[in-house]
Order: structure tokens, then C-alpha cells, then sequence
């Protein structure tokens, strides 16, 4: 439900087909996972043993799915989640929107479903379910987890609800409060005491919002709004005190543009110069960027990537794959860096139904090895803990 377009036509197959979570385990046979060796030779580097990616699956299908990368043995594996949980709805639910680690829990957002799944990071393994409306991202600070909310029925709708962040205390998984933010609130950022969140007004299309809201984390109250651009999404703060914001633009004449905010002022000191944004992720000073631009005008995609230079706020490369095969990526949906190794990652959703691919490549920008996904992979979160057998 998020790639620019996408978010049309998921909205459209949602409104003709709504599927609702109903298989037990009585009438659903649990599906083994799919290991698949794709470097044995991979030995560990520093303490990261793994990571586990989420895949989205397409709207509508409950087909979102949890893979796992082994850096010990050069394993992927495939659909963890149903044989280590035989007890749970098979798989994880309807358009998994995204996935951390805090301490010894995996959180996974899963939006369609509306709620958070709560697992052991050593395991996989379920312990709840927080039940939150139309949830997108989460971000964690001391005991507490943030979870953005558009809050109401998946809609184009001028009249759609304003969104809101939850609290949630990570000791007693209940939320204990809410802060209403903008309309249909994206990706959030922590720097300080502050918690800004990407508001992009998604459903009230074309009355986008444009505001990044800052949350004042002591109180727990929205203390400003600081206007952007339209149709936000992404938030990654940098090491400088500055968040990197990304606008989708209207997909017809306003394109895509990435901003920056000083946190210390909280206001916009800057655009990077023809740089469309779907997606990025910082590895110590080096911001990788990627785009999957659609334009109405067009009616094609213009996918790029970029890395920027954080330290001189500059363009350094205008293709961060430098062996061509870039050319064999047809949906870039993801992106993640190593930060021990410089290996970076990018996954390809193909046509959105069918499983993906993801990509490794090192940090010269040399493909390394490919493998087959769950339907629309897109998060991926480094682990440094081993994933425990099954007992």
C-alpha cells in the first residue's frame, strides 16, 4: 500500500475485494519454510548474525510473510513465521508496512490487519498482537514503542480522519496514550527528546498534507508543525542534528524532492537538487537513495539511485549499482546497508502478486547473490541475535 501509484490501485482491489483473516490452523496446514543456501562461503563479521526481512504481501491477500538470512551458514530461509508459530493465523496477516528490533522483541506493523505483532527476536516466535487502526510505522525510545496511525477505513476520502501516534509500553504491551499528528501519518524520526512524524494526507489526495509534526516526548504533545512539501513520507535523521524528508509529490507535475530539517531550529534548511525519494536508509555518513517515480503524465515509473554525502549535504553518486545489473531490478521496494560490512540491499517487487527477489551487493556496488522472496519484500532489519532452532 505504498509505492506511489500503488496506493491507488490497492486502494481500488481493497474497496472490490476485502479479505478478512479467517483460516485456523484446523482448516490450514502449516507451510514448512523454505531454506535456500545462497552463500555458504559468507563468514560472520562483527556481531550482526542475520537479518529478517518483511515481506508486504499485496492488499487484500494476507500473504504478508517473514524471511531470514543467515550469516553463519550463507541460508535464506523462506515463511519462518507459520511453522514457528503453528498456533497463529497462517502467516503474519494483511500488508506488513514495517519491521524493527528493540531489545530482545521483533515488532512487525501489520497495517490492513491493524495491529502490531509482538515476537521473540530469538525465536520468531509469537507473543501478541496490539491492536492499533490502520498502523504504518513504529520507533522506540527508552520503554516506550510510537506507532503512526491513519486511524480510519482505507479510503480515498476527503473527509478521512486526522492521524495520531500511539504509545505503547514495552513492558505491559497497552497503549497508554495517543497524540493526534496530520493526516495519514508516515515514517517517524527520534532525535533528542523529539519525535517527528511524515504526514502526507494520502487519502485526501489532492489536498495533501505538507507538515512534518514534532512531538514533545516528556509531555507526549504535538509542540509544532513544520511545513515541507506535499505528500511526505520517509524521515531519517543524520549524525549532524538534520532529518532527511522525503515528498512523493502528486505523481502528475510536483515531483518527488528530498528536504532537509535542522532538528536543532526545527525548520527547512534545504533541498537536495534533483533527487526523488521513495526510500532510503543511512550508513554512517552515506545516505542510499532510491525512487520509483511515477508520473500520470508519462504514465511510467523513472527509477533511480543515489547516495548523498551527509556530511557536505552533496550528491556523490547518481547510481550506487555499478555493475549493470540494476538494469534486471524492475520494482525497486527496499533497501538495507550492513553496517559492519558495507553490503547493501535492494529487493525487487516485479509485478506486486508474485514472490520477489532481494539483492546483495557489497559495498563496492558488485552484485553478490540474488534470491527468491515472500510477494513484495520491502523491510529489513539487521539482528544481533542467533535465531534459535525450532525445538
Amino acid at each position: 500500500m505504498k509505492k506511489n501509484a500503488l496506493h491507488i490501485r490497492q486502494f481500488i482491489v481493497l474497496l472490490l475485494t476485502v479479505v478478512f483473516i479467517t483460516s485456523c490452523r484446523e482448516d490450514d496446514p502449516i507451510l514448512p519454510s523454505k531454506p535456500i543456501e545462497v552463500n555458504p562461503w559468507e563468514k560472520v563479521t562483527g556481531d550482526i548474525y542475520g537479518f529478517y526481512l518483511l515481506n508486504e504481501g499485496n492488499m487484500g491477500s494476507n500473504k504478508a510473510s517473514l524471511d531470514f538470512y543467515d550469516y553463519e551458514t550463507g541460508i535464506y530461509h523462506r515463511n519462518i513465521f507459520g511453522e514457528r508459530n503453528p498456533n497463529e493465523v497462517k502467516d503474519l496477516g494483511d500488508v506488513g508496512n514495517d519491521i524493527q528490533i528493540y531489545g530482545d522483541k521483533l515488532y512487525a506493523i501489520i497495517n490492513c490487519s491493524n495491529y502490531l505483532e509482538v515476537m521473540d527476536v530469538n525465536t520468531a516466535k509469537h507473543i501478541t498482537k496490539i491492536a492499533i487502526p490502520n498502523c504504518r510505522y513504529i520507533a522506540f525510545k527508552d520503554q516506550y514503542a510510537y506507532v503512526s496511525a491513519y486511524a480510519g477505513p482505507v479510503a480515498i476520502d476527503q473527509n478521512a480522519r486526522i492521524g495520531y501516534v500511539a504509545k505503547i509500553d514495552t513492558v505491559s504491551f497497552k497503549v497508554i496514550d495517543e497524540c493526534i499528528v496530520g493526516y495519514q501519518p508516515e515514517e517517524m524520526a527520534i532525535v533528542g527528546d523529539k519525535l517527528y512524524v511524515a504526514n502526507s494526507g494520502g487519502y485526501r489526495v489532492p489536498n495533501y498534507d505538507r507538515t512534518v509534526s514534532v512531538i514533545d516526548l516528556t509531555t507526549f504533545t504535538e509542540i509544532n508543525k513544520i511545513d515541507v512539501a506535499i505528500n511526505l513520507h520517509r524521515i531519517t535523521p543524520d549524525n549532524y542534528g538534520n532529518l532527511y524528508v522525503s515528498s512523493r509529490g502528486d505523481y502528475y507535475h510536483t515531483p518527488s524532492k528530498t528536504f532537509i530539517i535542522d532538528t536543532r531550529t526545527d525548520k527547512v534548511i534545504g533541498e537536495i537538487a534533483d533527487l526523488p525519494n521513495s526510500n532510503m536508509t543511512l550508513c554512517r555518513d552515506s545516505l542510499y537513495v532510491y525512487s520509483t517515480e511515477w508520473s500520470y503524465v508519462n504514465n511510467d515509473w523513472t527509477v533511480s539511485y543515489a547516495i548523498v554525502d551527509t556530511r557536505t549535504q552533496q550528491v556523490v553518486t547518481r547510481n550506487f549499482i555499478k555493475d549493470g545489473t540494476d538494469k534486471n531490478i524492475k520494482v525497486p521496494y527496499g533497501i538495507a546497508v550492513n553496517p559492519n560490512t558495507g553490503d547493501f540491499f535492494v529487493t525487487d517487487a516485479k509485478d506486486y502478486v508474485s514472490p520477489g527477489t532481494l539483492h546483495c551487493f557489497n559495498k563496492e556496488g558488485i552484485k553478490k547473490w540474488s534470491v527468491t522472496t515472500g510477494d513484495i519484500p520491502a523491510h529489513i532489519v539487521f539482528t544481533r541475535k542467533k535465531l534459535q532452532p525450532i525445538n
